[in-house]
């Protein structure tokens, strides 16, 4: 007998059912080709050829002269099927070592465990040569009940409701609080110019100007060194930074176990900071009964909680939407098959119902009509229309005679039909549509890599600024004080000379850290 071997390719730059024939058309004349199967949605052809007469790169140079790219590919592990069984009635470790040393002599078992306290069974095996059933027939005969582990055919995993939700409280209690804060922000500024404006025309004396500035509603000291807009700003921004921020510092606490620096780490590294600070900042005025109202930093933390919630909540929605469409595509698989066995002349002897796994590539399945097509295969028997819409678009029904291909998921409409299967399981092009979705919901856009890694130096580099920024002022502070003096305007006279270089030194390098919080970079 001649020996044969199997090979897959990679095709590129198929675009519909008539290509893959093409290319199966082309490729079975040729010498040394024994078989080809060619799945559109995988861009995968399965080539069993005879290794004497051709080899793989030639197949795939065929594949090229039709005007397709090819190239073999190297693992070939990919076509294996893989079954999870569950077994009951194993008692000891004697039982399990029958089971897999049994499965093993079956011919196309390539792999075989089984566990005895999770009563579950994990086999490879090839398709080509073994099925499903008749894994189970075999673990049957050896006295053992046993079944299919019952997949989640949901796409729960893939329901974004909760985050969702949870973003949307979020962004939801950073706004409420938000917006005051905005509010007082925006009136400060206005008034601050008017002050400036008064100050330009009227050259009054600082004396003046401080009386002026400190007659202003907000500026109104409720107890010294504590105004009337710090207070409401600190009142406002205690909810944020401990109900808008609270999934933030999950995330940033989880990042820095890991020693990594992530976009949270930044949010709650500049927010905390903001509000730690003016905190402090605050306590200490009001020890010192300033007369001069410090700057806070109240109003960072519910400005950027409210912007990154916003953009969490919106990515979210709009995964869910595509999982939402993923669900309906997954609710279209079929779940039972009805499999018949065919005598001479094509005349029906039995039939049976079974699960959807458990068909085998090239068993004949029954669909009657308004049945679903379980499976990919071809027709042997029977004409029929079958609407292909949901998979094709194509909105008018298709016409099906013997040898033409049918999709799994598409629906018969009104002849019965026998088909022979040639995709099954995972290979089914449903199913790898549903792979493909998966596949790009799970990873992520190159530029949020390239954004997430940015963080990763961009966070150490930003502490390190500020931190030089702190030592660079106290020196400065220390050997020319004049310059301190110039900026930090109103400081109290009676405070020590190091306590005000201290100050400042911290204030400018609390303002990198808040300002320098990449928020352009979290928001994109």
């Amino acid at each position: 007998t001649k020996t044969i071997s199997k090979c897959y390719v990679q095709v590129t730059g198929m675009t519909c059912a008539s290509c893959v024939a093409n290319i199966e058309r082309n490729l079975r004349r040729e010498d040394g080709i024994h078989s080809i199967l060619v799945a559109l949605m995988a861009g995968k052809a399965e080539v069993r050829y005879n290794p004497a007469v051709i080899h793989p790169s030639a197949i795939a140079e065929l594949i090229r002269e039709l005007g397709f790219g090819a190239t073999v590919m190297e693992n070939c592990g990919e076509g294996d099927g893989i079954l999870e069984l569950v077994v009951r009635g194993m008692t000891c470790a004697s039982c399990v070592h029958k089971i897999e040393s049994t499965l093993m002599k079956t011919n196309g078992v390539l792999y075989c465990s089984v566990a005895l306290a999770t009563n579950k069974a994990h086999i490879k095996y090839d398709p080509e040569t073994v099925g499903p059933r008749d894994v189970i027939q075999v673990i049957q005969d050896l006295g053992f009940a046993t079944s299919l582990v019952k997949k989640d055919r949901s796409a729960s995993h893939l329901d974004h409701k909760q985050e969702i939700r949870q973003w949307k409280r979020s962004f939801v209690v950073s706004l409420i609080f938000c917006i005051p804060v905005m509010g007082l922000m925006i009136y400060m500024m206005v008034m601050d110019s008017q002050l400036a404006d008064a100050h330009a025309h009227h050259n009054m004396s600082s004396e003046e100007m401080e009386a002026l500035h400190s007659s202003m509603v907000l500026e109104y000291q409720l107890l010294p060194g504590l105004s009337v807009m710090n207070f409401l700003s600190f009142l406002l921004c205690v909810p944020v930074q401990m109900f808008g921020g609270w999934h933030f510092y999950i995330q940033a606490y989880k990042a820095l176990k890991h020693k990594t620096a992530n976009m949270d780490v930044l949010i709650v590294l500049a927010t905390t900071i903001a509000f730690a600070y003016s905190f402090v900042i605050l306590l200490v005025a009001m020890a010192e009964k300033a007369k001069v109202n410090p700057v806070t930093f109240f109003d960072t933390p519910p400005m950027l909680f409210v912007f990154i919630s916003l953009g969490r909540w919106l990515e979210h929605v709009a995964k869910g939407k595509t999982s939402e469409a993923l669900a309906r595509l997954i609710s279209l698989q079929a779940t039972e098959a009805t499999i018949v066995t065919l005598g001479p002349d094509n005349v029906l002897l039995s039939e049976e119902q079974v699960d959807v796994e458990l068909v085998q590539r090239g068993d004949i399945v029954k669909v009657i009509p308004g049945g679903k097509f379980p499976v990919d295969g071809h027709v042997i028997e029977g004409h029929s229309m079958v609407d292909e819409s949901l998979i094709t678009g194509e909105a008018m029904p298709v016409t099906k005679k013997p040898g033409n291909t049918v999709i799994a998921g598409s629906i018969n409409q009104n002849g019965s039909l026998l088909i022979s299967a040639t995709h099954v399981g995972a290979d089914t092009t449903l199913s790898q549509i549903v792979k493909l979705v998966e596949e790009a919901q799970t990873s992520k856009a190159p530029i949020q890599q390239f954004a997430d890694k940015l963080s990763g130096y961009f966070v150490p580099s930003i502490v390190a600024v500020s931190v030089i920024t702190l030592f660079a002022w106290i020196i400065i502070g220390f050997v020319d004080f004049e310059i301190v003096e110039k900026y930090f305007l109103g400081y109290n006279k009676s405070i020590s000379a190091a306590e005000v270089i201290i100050r400042f030194a911290f204030q400018a390098s609390i303002t990198v850290l808040c300002i320098a919080c990449p928020c352009s970079l979290g928001l994109a």
